[in-house]
């Protein structure tokens, strides 16, 4: 992790400088389908009636996963991936990001802000918040503290947003913290605390330097100003995570307190702040931190919480990589590495779901990552590599016992067509999938694997039942009838769809 953070911040400000497209504004040109538009699903958040999806090719819409409206491929969207998607009423912000290859690097890159005062009816699409020239002086109380210059994109990805009745606030990694008054006009750098601080105020004297990297300017870097995650409790109360801590604010963002790993008697289990949730019971308040160890070698990750704003924190689920959070009343959710967690009383004790199967349609989720969860009414909803799901969460509905798995792919139209992807694919990894159509038509089905000389390698299904209300993806692992894995190489797979010609296709395997 140590060597992670020094890469990272070491290359932040040592790329060239690429120009941005200006403030834009464009209508309502969303897609309607009945799939979603991609499997990689990094973001998801409620509003009323609706879920908003951020997937790696765009923004999505839906009530219940029947119909969807995309906007990627759309004016303003693009094709770039959605890091972060705030809401509020009316107001919706979505953050922009792609990958920019540098040489044998893969460099995440921040592709701007779009935001609509309309619930997404109509857009204005703002470029990522960049600085110019090298050093800036920000008047902060009575003090003048020197600013690194942020001035390219690259690095300066915006992770978190949150609404608050003033504007936007935006985490943006190596831009760090920032507010815009005027929707993306204009965007005000934050001073949060440095590293060696627990807290700043205007009327503190002060000596240190905005800055996640020094770089060649002689600048004193602050892991706390690389900012991941914020969170607003109300128009005031603000909470932020940093690679050094969680910071928080009860003036607007004017005055910091830092709570950090190394600062407290009960502290958070790893300053890396990757999110931020504030669970409501009533009148208490609880806020939950996905939190990673960074630099120091006594961190780990772990969820942390806090029942007194901060002054205290607890931990559980030691060793957990959480990603996100949700909570309905006393229940609180958690999207991890290595599944969907359930709480309901306070983090004592967990459940986490069983396997993510889709008894409709046979689907599953083979992957145990999850990376995105909300809460719309009884329903959970859950995002992650492999697509989007949900559950119901209800004393006749238990938790994880039904799934609902929307999964997009290219349709091949009639039972006598085929494919097989990823292609080729490496068994160490992931699983290959076979899709096909049973015909519009119930009907059962019999997958066999072969080798290349045409040996039986894996009976798949066996007269299996397939509905006809649509495509089916059926699950190869890259093992035999024996369970060992098998060597590199070309395979054949025969589908057999009840009294149709049986069709073939192919699987190459690369470990």
């Amino acid at each position: 992790m140590i060597r992670f953070f020094q890469a990272v911040l070491a290359t932040l400000f040592i790329l060239s400088s690429s120009s941005s497209q200006g403030i834009q504004s464009f209508g309502l040109t969303t897609f309607p389908s009945a799939l979603p538009y991609s499997n990689a699903v990094d973001v998801l958040t409620v509003s009323r009636d609706t879920v908003w999806v951020g997937t790696g090719k765009g923004p999505s819409v839906s009530i219940d996963g029947s119909s969807w409206l995309h906007y990627a491929n759309t004016a303003g969207f693009g094709t770039m991936g959605v890091a972060a998607i705030a809401l509020d009423d009316q107001t919706v912000w979505v953050s922009s990001a792609y990958v920019e290859r540098s040489d044998e690097n893969f460099i995440q890159t921040g592709g701007g802000l779009h935001w609509s005062s309309d619930r997404g009816g109509t857009w204005t699409s703002v470029p990522q918040p960049v600085d110019a020239g090298t050093v800036d002086t920000i008047v902060y109380g009575m003090n003048r503290i020197a600013a690194l210059a942020v001035t390219v994109p690259q690095q300066n990805l915006t992770y978190d947003i949150a609404l608050t009745a003033s504007g936007a606030w935006i985490a943006s990694w190596a831009g760090g913290l920032r507010k815009t008054t005027d929707r993306g006009i204009s965007w005000t750098r934050v001073v949060l605390p440095p590293d060696n601080l627990d807290s700043i105020a205007p009327t503190d004297t002060l000596d240190f330097d905005l800055a996640p990297s020094g770089g060649a300017l002689n600048l004193r870097p602050n892991y706390n100003h690389v900012a991941f995650s914020v969170y607003a409790s109300n128009d005031t109360t603000l909470w932020v995570g940093t690679a050094a801590g969680i910071n928080k604010s009860t003036d607007a963002g004017i005055s910091w307190r830092r709570f950090a790993h190394q600062n407290q008697a009960q502290p958070i289990s790893g300053n890396f702040v990757v999110a931020l949730h504030e669970q409501r019971v009533g009148t208490e308040r609880i806020m939950w931190a996905a939190t990673v160890n960074a630099i120091d070698q006594t961190e780990y990750p772990a969820v942390s919480y806090s029942t007194d704003g901060g002054a205290s924190w607890s931990v559980t689920l030691a060793g957990e990589r959480a990603h996100n959070f949700a909570s309905r009343d006393s229940i609180v959710y958690v999207a991890s590495s290595r599944g969907i967690l359930r709480s309901t009383d306070g983090g004592n004790s967990w459940m986490r779901s069983s396997s993510v199967y889709d008894a409709t349609t046979s689907q599953k989720f083979v992957r145990q990552e999850f990376y995105a969860i909300a809460v719309k009414g009884d329903t959970v909803w859950v995002g992650g590599p492999e697509g989007a799901a949900y559950t119901l969460d209800t004393p006749t509905q238990p938790f994880g016992s039904s799934w609902r798995i929307f999964r997009t792919y290219e349709p091949v139209g009639n039972s006598s067509k085929t494919y097989a992807y990823p292609l080729p694919f490496s068994p160490n990894d992931e699983v290959v999938r076979l899709h096909y159509s049973t015909g519009g038509q119930t009907r059962s089905v019999t997958i066999r694997i072969f080798d290349f000389s045409m040996q039986p390698v894996k009976t798949l299904l066996q007269n299996a039942p397939r509905s006809g209300s649509q495509e089916h993806d059926d699950i190869w692992d890259g093992r035999d009838e024996h369970g060992n894995r098998v060597s590199n190489g070309v395979y054949f797979y025969r589908i057999e769809v009840e009294d149709a010609e049986p069709i073939w296709g192919k699987i190459l395997v690369i470990k």
